[in-house]
């Protein structure tokens, strides 16, 4: 290991730096850390691999995408030399951690994930849409989308799942919370996580010090837990600090996380009541600011973020917002009040 580098008392970062594009950190034994790039702001996805016997145990994927294929195809030559992957295990849905599963599948692979993980991303994948649905758009529209980006984005093919994942297989092998999977050389515990995405794995080492987190447990920043038209009443604020309360029992200052993002980082204790403290101070602010005037949750984007949301960054805000407007809803501290003149919904304490 390197000198650690300190983001937060407590919090540390043996690796200051990522392992280079097509190269691997070994970061215990038989575990390797890679990076596979992302076209948006959050430019990467951290992938591990797990050396067993009969091969490699890869954990998480990134996009498929023809220059993450050519970064893979470096990657099984080199740091992996050329021994099979005989399983991927993609810690959730989302398509930067399970979209090449399938193409690792498609070449002897056995895939293993959660039902939920697995549920959701066949369905997402298979649901390609050439325009916006009804839902969507009403969806946007009860948030407070200004009138003019609603139209656009009526207009506009969206992105789909399907762009980036690779067709997923018909049969994989659930992982389930609370058992116990021998990889690399460890026996881990599974224990499952909520609010970024339904039943999101993280493993535990029984033998040594290390946890596998994906975006259950990130070090710097916060997943974004947001509410989409598939479920407008969901709850996943309360579902994360749920999940957080859950895992704080599992966790100790001294355990290695290996996380989906950002760097591997020690203080897990800690980074939980962190990453709680940030969702719990966002509620207080938007009851807060909800007592001075009706807002819809577009408008709330200045109170959530303290900074200004670009066009990049505005789906994401706004599913945000409502994840936090239902929690608040949940608790009874605030409730609608009506429409504004497009149809918003507003909100007051």
């Amino acid at each position: 290991m390197t000198s650690a580098s300190r983001t937060a008392e407590g919090v540390r970062h043996p690796w200051p730096e990522p392992p280079p594009e097509g190269q691997a950190i070994e970061v215990a034994e038989g575990v390797l850390w890679m990076r596979l790039p992302l076209p948006m702001r959050l430019d990467h996805v951290n992938v591990y691999a797990l050396r067993d016997e009969d091969g490699w145990t890869v954990v998480d994927t990134g996009f498929d995408t023809g220059r993450g294929r050519e970064i893979w195809g470096r990657l099984l030559a080199g740091p992996l030399a050329g021994a099979p992957v005989v399983r991927v295990l993609a810690t959730h849905q989302h398509p930067d951690h399970i979209g090449l599963a399938g193409w690792f599948v498609e070449r002897g692979a056995e895939l293993w994930t959660s039902r939920t993980a697995w549920l959701f991303a066949r369905m997402l994948a298979l649901d390609a849409q050439e325009r916006a649905t009804a839902e969507q758009i009403a969806f946007w529209r009860r948030a407070g989308m200004d009138p003019d980006r609603l139209a656009q984005r009526a207009s506009e093919r969206p992105w789909n799942t399907a762009d980036v994942v690779h067709p997923l297989p018909l049969g994989f092998r659930r992982v389930r919370e609370g058992e116990t999977l021998h990889l690399g050389g460890r026996r881990w515990l599974v224990a499952m996580g909520e609010g970024h995405s339904a039943e999101h794995i993280t493993l535990w080492s029984q033998d040594d010090d290390l946890v596998i987190g994906g975006d259950q447990l990130l070090p710097g920043i916060s997943p974004n837990l947001g509410v989409y038209p598939t479920e407008p009443g969901a709850n996943p604020v309360q579902d994360w600090l749920d999940s957080c309360a859950r895992l704080a029992a599992l966790a100790r200052p001294g355990q290695l996380v290996l996380p989906g993002h950002k760097l591997p980082f020690t203080g897990l204790p800690l980074r939980l009541a962190q990453l709680a403290d940030n969702h719990e101070s966002a509620l207080r602010r938007i009851a807060q600011a909800l007592v001075d005037r009706p807002r819809t949750a577009v408008d709330c984007f200045e109170v959530l973020f303290s900074r200004r949301i670009g066009d990049a960054e505005y789906g994401l805000a706004l599913v945000e917002a409502v994840a936090h407007l239902n929690a608040l809803a949940a608790r009874g501290i605030v409730r609608q009040a009506g429409h504004d003149a497009h149809g918003a919904v507003l909100w007051r304490a």
